[in-house]
């Protein structure tokens, strides 16, 4: 890894696209397709990137990426951006991934501290949620914080 790629931090939520502002979206989208190539093997770098185990584990892991970067385009037509969905595959049906309801809350909150940065209006709204939907790619069950989650 180079020392620029040691810089980034990839992030592929698993909290609902809509709770993203337009950076975290178009960054998502971004992230998502690179995290597509790595599981095609079309790229050498962050191949252990620990986001994504969860991919990996499912037994068809280029369907799992494609059906998770789907909601991301849906959520973009739906704010009118124009994302390039030819960059990504119609899936085939797969089970969903499963997650903690601890993941789900750490992201959340971890986005709210972004959120509070670079866009305080959202932030404030965003703040008053109470029940986090999850991505549709992931089914939530119990437990804490995933332990390839790296935390600071």
């Amino acid at each position: 890894m180079s020392s620029l790629q040691a810089n980034i931090v990839v992030r592929i939520w698993s909290i609902h696209p809509r709770y993203l502002d337009t950076a975290g979206l178009v960054a998502l989208w971004r992230e998502g397709l690179l995290a597509r190539k790595v599981l095609a093997g079309e790229t050498k770098g962050y191949r252990n990137h620990p986001q994504l185990i969860r991919f990996r584990e499912t037994p068809a892991p280029l369907d799992s990426i494609d059906r998770y970067l789907q909601a991301v385009l849906e959520e973009a037509r739906r704010r009118n951006y124009n994302f390039a969905a030819g960059k990504i595959l119609d899936p085939a049906p797969v089970p969903l991934i499963p997650l903690t309801q601890g993941q789900l809350l750490y992201e959340y909150s971890h986005l709210l501290g972004k959120l509070a940065k670079r866009s305080p209006d959202l932030y404030a709204s965003r703040q008053k949620e109470t029940d986090i939907a999850p991505h549709p790619s992931f089914q939530l069950i119990p437990g804490t914080i995933s332990p390839w989650e790296k935390q600071p």
